[in-house]
């Protein structure tokens, strides 16, 4: 199986989607490599940066289910290899 290392940027705007956005990374936690979250208060938002070791289909997947949560963006940047 080809798997690529990409990272998944993810801007929340409203914490009630954390919970959803939770759900999706646990239910593709075996391809986590790391995962870093900043809440950044000053203007009510959390950043978080997910680094990814899986197929193009998950990848796509997971950031699919991502963008389709409300007052979530997110983006998707793909190591060459």
């Amino acid at each position: 199986m080809n798997t690529r290392v990409a990272v998944i940027s993810i801007i929340v705007e409203n914490r009630e989607a954390a919970e959803k956005l939770n759900g999706l990374l646990h239910e593709y936690g075996g391809y986590i490599i790391g995962r870093m979250g900043i809440p950044y208060h000053k203007k009510g938002i959390s950043v978080i940066c997910v680094v990814v070791d899986a197929p193009q289909d998950a990848v796509s997947a997971l950031t699919g289910a991502i963008g389709r949560l409300s007052d979530v963006t997110v983006k998707t940047a793909y190591a060459r290899q």
